[in-house]
């Protein structure tokens, strides 16, 4: 190779080497050019919302928020329970104010109950926003609209409506003017993440998937009648219900009265107005025997053939333990649950043992809050250790606190074969029954309890419970109330027990009365006169819904005695 080709060769390496850094520099000028440009239009906007009113910036920021969405909540069969709304509301500028007093005149003819003064506080400053009224009805906000008035102005608001008004207002709970769930399943949602979905802008504007439960409304109405006419026909102070699905945990309804309107939530805050099934603890009576005794049944210490001495008080020091209705000689166990017999529960327990009695009722799920997916819930209240005497008051209902939830998810174990499962209300799917049962007696134990139930219902302190074409089974419990730290005879809360239909159990329900009166001078405040017959009127009306078909065959009744006592 010559000498000049070499030079030649390096030449031409030099100049492609000079192209390649002028190319890479240009694309380097280009892209800053572009960077300062973004740059500088970022910094444009930035600089006309300083520059913009200031109402502009908040006005759109209101709105962002404002249109935050909730899912639709719906009941098992779809029917809507709470739903979305949008509704006009009313903000001013009141820099832009041209005559207050005009704006203030004009103003109160269409929204009578607004403060003059106050209006005139909101209009007369420099303020860039204000509101001056929430959540409007389309009228009112023509009307406004209608008179023209200068820095007056309205933005759209997302509203929560409660179709179904107090009906299952315990159970929704509601969700306040800014659309944040403040109690019941609607701060539910919120802790589940929806919170942080409107917070991001995720949620916001946009239909959300509907948040489907268990509850059934036409169930959930019939059992709000009741308990609604069970409060008037008794005279009493409070009434509450609740009806689980046995066979899956899920709540079909959950009722709570006192009660409040959702779509005027403030009524939320008045006294006694609590959800009593999940928030409410309280000493149930007689309704817990039907405890003691799986308990000692499972156990193997008692067998259903057994008897036990109720000829006499039991006494612990300077305390005597009677029977209401004393039968004053010797009981079966079938008789001790059928004429509700403290006595014998009590030589039952015994025989168990107290210290075995407590753990049974850690097994069967008494212990803690109920495990619900609710805020409002309490824990009960069972001493960790029993005395001789806490143990025998326990074993028929007193000395001990439990929410009634507490008590019908124990009822479904009793009679579902013996499996616990932690009430929801949310549908709950075969494997997820699978998963979270938890077998707390055996099979054998919950066909006696199946029979002690419905024996009580044909012989026993459950008959005003009876529904034709139905094997109702059931335990009453009145229990006195302490009041100023005594036991009150005048005051008693009387509670129902119930499970249908006994052949095959599909339900079981607790009904509350709280200081029932007596409906007629020649019935009686005991629960079965109350308590009880609420729970016959409530499961006549349920029980088709639910699709219970009567059935009048007498065998069906005789299949659930024991062999060992026929």
């Amino acid at each position: 190779m010559s000498d000049q080709t070499a030079i030649g060769g390096t030449i031409a390496l030099e100049g492609a080497s000079k192209q390649r850094v002028t190319l890479t520099a240009n694309r380097i000028r280009l892209a800053l050019g572009l960077g300062l440009l973004l740059f500088a239009i970022i910094a444009g906007r930035l600089i006309q919302l300083g520059l913009a009113p200031r109402t502009d910036v908040v006005a759109a920021m209101a709105q962002s928020v404002l249109t935050a969405s909730r899912p639709a909540i719906l009941d098992r069969n779809g029917r809507e329970l709470a739903i979305d709304l949008f509704a006009p509301s009313l903000y001013a500028e009141p820099r832009n104010i041209v005559d207050v007093d005009e704006a203030v005149d004009e103003i109160s003819q269409v929204l009578p109950d607004l403060d003059r003064a106050w209006l005139r506080d909101r209009l007369d400053g420099k303020e860039g926003f204000v509101w001056l009224e929430r959540e409007m009805t389309p009228a009112q906000r023509e009307k406004i609209l209608a008179l023209g008035l200068p820095g007056v102005d309205f933005l759209t608001e997302t509203r929560r409506f409660y179709p179904g008004g107090p009906v299952a207002g315990q159970i929704l709970g509601y969700a306040n003017i800014d659309n944040v769930g403040i109690a019941g399943i609607e701060k539910t949602l919120d802790a589940d993440g929806l919170a942080t979905l409107q917070g991001v802008g995720l949620a916001r504007g946009r239909v959300l998937e509907p948040v489907r439960l268990s509850v059934d409304l036409r169930v959930q109405y019939a059992m709000y009648a009741e308990l609604t006419d069970a409060m008037e026909r008794y005279k009493a102070i409070a009434a509450a219900g609740v009806l689980l699905d046995v066979r899956t945990g899920e709540v079909m309804a959950m009722v709570s009265l006192p009660d409040f309107d959702p779509n005027d939530f403030v009524t939320a805050a008045e006294e006694g107005r609590f959800n009593r099934i999940t928030a409410g603890k309280f000493e149930l009576g007689s309704v817990f025997k039907a405890v003691s005794i799986a308990a000692a049944l499972d156990s193997g210490r008692v067998s259903i053939t057994d008897q036990f001495d109720a000829r006499v008080p039991v006494r612990f020091g300077r305390f005597t333990i009677t029977d209401f209705y004393g039968k004053n000689r010797v009981l079966s166990v079938p008789e001790v649950f059928k004429y509700s017999s403290n006595i014998g529960t009590i030589r039952i327990m015994q025989a168990l043992g107290k210290e075995r009695y407590r753990e049974f009722l850690t097994t069967i799920g008494m212990d803690g809050k109920p495990p619900i997916e609710l805020p409002e819930r309490t824990a009960s209240a069972i001493p960790h250790e029993f005395s001789d005497v806490g143990a025998a008051t326990a074993a028929f209902g007193h000395g001990l606190s439990v929410t009634p939830l507490h008590l019908a998810a124990a009822y479904g174990a009793l009679v579902n074969g013996g499996v616990y499962l932690p009430p929801t209300l949310f549908a709950r799917s075969s494997l997820d029954v699978r998963q979270l049962g938890q077998r707390v007696i055996s099979e054998q134990t919950s066909d006696l309890m199946r029979y002690l139930l419905r024996l009580n219902a044909i012989e026993g302190s459950g008959r005003k419970a009876s529904v034709d074409g139905y094997r109702v089974g059931g335990k009453t419990g009145t229990a006195d109330k302490v009041v100023d730290g005594k036991y009150s005879t005048e005051k008693t809360l009387a509670t129902f027990a119930s499970v249908f239909p006994m052949e095959a159990p599909k339900y079981a329900m607790i009904i509350m009365v709280d200081e029932p009166q007596r409906e007629n001078p020649q019935s009686g405040r005991t629960a079965a006169w109350n308590a009880g017959a609420t729970s016959g009127r409530i499961i006549a009306r349920v029980a088709p819904m639910l699709g219970v078909m009567p059935d009048f065959d007498p065998a069906l009744d005789a299949g659930l005695v024991p062999a060992v006592l026929r």
